[in-house]
């Protein structure tokens, strides 16, 4: 006879989705959504070639970093879920 043994990489339902994470996800991708459709609309945005980013321009092109701008959005991004997460 044949035994059948469950196999060793089953999902296990122990994590429990919180309703502040879900309401951080839905107002994330509504924000994006929003900021999406700015764009497709062409409306400039606020963000992008801040001071400290860096722009390399050559004849066949150019490279663009945006450091300081990515730090600008993990801040805000960071202080925005801690407001939510916070208990």
């Amino acid at each position: 006879m044949h035994q059948q043994c469950a196999p060793s990489w089953t999902m296990h339902n122990d994590v429990e989705m919180s309703p502040e994470l879900g309401r951080v996800l839905l107002i994330i991708g509504i924000v994006l959504a929003v900021v999406g459709g700015l764009a497709m609309l062409g409306v400039r945005l606020p963000f992008g070639r801040l001071p400290g980013d860096i722009a390399i321009e050559g004849e066949r092109g150019g490279v663009y970093i945006p450091i300081v701008t990515m730090i600008v959005i993990s801040v805000i991004l960071t202080v925005i879920v801690n407001l939510f997460m916070r208990r």
